[in-house]
């Protein structure tokens, strides 16, 4: 017997389980792994898409105590596959009053929540029913979701790391300077620069009316 009738008499080696599993039956498609990885990408950005921003209102107050409940139903009613974030908007706020600084957080829309979601009968009940939640904001019965640009003008805000200050000062008032060279010198507020935080103080030095630009700590009403 020659070696190539040899060759074809060998025995055919074993095939494992694992190995019989892995071969496609006849007549099936061949998915390649990278197509299946695309197919479940594809799949969750689709659910991406679906979800949408929406606002909610309450009562001005009640935010913090809206959000907290609408929380716990999402929770206990095991939405979270459909209701994702609910939010807010604050921002720090420095108040200045009497030469005196306290930082609190201002709510930006009072009254109002944000919530992102994807909009189905079962989510707008979770939502709609939750206690403090007088109704969504939109057209007639339908809510209306927030576009894009609006949801990252807020974000935005959000993330600012300047606060914003709120002070009592206004032109013409009377007040004293608690701070710096001119420390117990009384004067008219000729002006407040909201964004440098500044005040502009008219002193009377020496027979004269003199522009003194102080911070906003550094005055109290006289």
């Amino acid at each position: 017997m020659d070696n190539a009738e040899m060759e074809d008499k060998k025995p055919v080696e074993a095939i494992s389980a694992e190995e019989q599993n892995q071969i496609p039956e006849e007549g099936a498609p061949v998915i390649p792994a990278e197509d299946a990885s695309d197919a479940e990408k594809t799949a969750a950005a689709a659910q991406d898409d679906a979800r949408q921003w929406f606002v909610i209102h309450c009562y001005s107050g009640y935010e913090n105590k809206v959000r907290k409940n609408l929380e716990q139903r999402i929770e206990t009613m095991n939405m979270k596959d459909k209701i994702f974030d609910v939010v807010i908007p604050t921002q720090e706020e420095i108040e200045v009053r009497d030469g005196k600084r306290r930082t609190v957080e201002r709510h930006v829309f009072p009254g109002y929540v944000l919530v992102n979601m994807i909009l189905e009968e079962e989510s707008w009940f979770v939502v709609r029913n939750t206690p403090g939640v007088t109704g969504f904001v939109g057209m007639g019965d339908e809510p209306t979701p927030l576009r894009p640009e609006e949801v990252a003008q807020i974000l935005r805000r959000m993330e600012d790391e300047s606060p914003t200050y709120k002070v009592s000062y206004h032109a013409g008032d009377r007040v004293r300077i608690v701070d710096g060279p001119f420390n117990d010198f009384r004067g008219t507020v000729a002006e407040v620069n909201m964004e440098r935080s500044k005040i502009r103080v008219m002193v009377n030095f020496f027979g004269r009316e003199t522009p003194v630009e102080l911070d906003f700590l550094q005055v109290e009403k006289a």
